[in-house]
């Protein structure tokens, strides 16, 4: 039996397998994509995961909107943990993410991220009807991708160039292989200006709404922009610092 055949046979075996322990109302999407892989999952979840590991664009939509149903805590703030003694993000280029947090973490069963009932294989819908979230699970698999798509954009440049039909979204060249995806509104600036915006209104800045991908050279002229702007503002600060009474 050559190689391929013994991997024909694996995936004859997996399929098997995930086929027996196939619940009623499994989503059929789910289920589509298993079919179709060249290497069949091991298990329901990990199938779940690859699913959303193939739609992140779909996964960040999924995530804010979830988020947008449940809201941030009452008294939270978006904040740094500067001295990192809180186990607050340190970065405003980390989402910002109110039940990651010690002080509104929901425990097993809500997912960290959008704050909403975690169910079977890391679904973030009760399907089944159960009314039975996981009793392990902290992340939904949607929001696991999601996550990943906010925190490392760059990886999903692919399928960010299609969205944009491989045209630069500032001087709509033809996208090279040396196209950089770059946020919008840039990060330091989210922080600065729009920080006391509602939480699920502030994950659009690290999805899809503020994403593009642009030439090398069109973002370079962009950075250096940006970093004049600063610069500017910090010598304004220092003159205002220095005349004030």
């Amino acid at each position: 039996m050559n190689r391929q055949t013994r991997f024909a046979h694996r995936n004859e075996l997996a399929l098997a397998r995930l086929y027996s322990q196939l619940p009623p109302r499994f989503p059929n999407a789910v289920w589509r994509k298993v079919v179709s892989m060249r290497r069949v999952p091991d298990t329901l979840s990990e199938a779940v995961q690859a699913y959303w590991q193939a739609h992140p664009l779909r996964a960040d939509r999924l995530a804010r909107a979830l988020a947008a149903q449940t809201g941030a805590p009452d008294g939270w703030s978006w904040t740094l943990d500067i001295d990192r003694r809180d186990g607050l993000p340190t970065h405003f280029r980390t989402p910002p993410a109110p039940y990651r947090e010690a002080a509104h973490w929901r425990g097993h069963g809500v997912c960290c991220v959008c704050g909403q009932p975690v169910y079977r294989y890391g679904w973030h819908r009760d399907i089944w009807g159960d009314g039975r979230p996981s009793r392990r699970a902290t992340w939904h698999q949607a929001c696991v991708t999601a996550w990943k798509f906010w925190t490392a954009p760059h990886a999903n440049a692919v399928l960010l160039k299609k969205r944009q039909r491989l045209r630069c979204a500032v001087t709509r060249k033809r996208l090279l292989r040396g196209a950089q995806v770059d946020h919008k509104v840039p990060l330091f600036q989210v922080w600065r200006e729009h920080r006391h915006e509602p939480w699920p209104d502030l994950l659009a800045f690290w999805g899809i709404p503020n994403l593009q991908v642009v030439t090398r050279e069109a973002h370079t002229i962009k950075c250096a922009g940006e970093a004049g702007g600063r610069a500017k503002a910090r010598r304004a600060a220092v003159e205002h610092a220095s005349i004030a009474p």
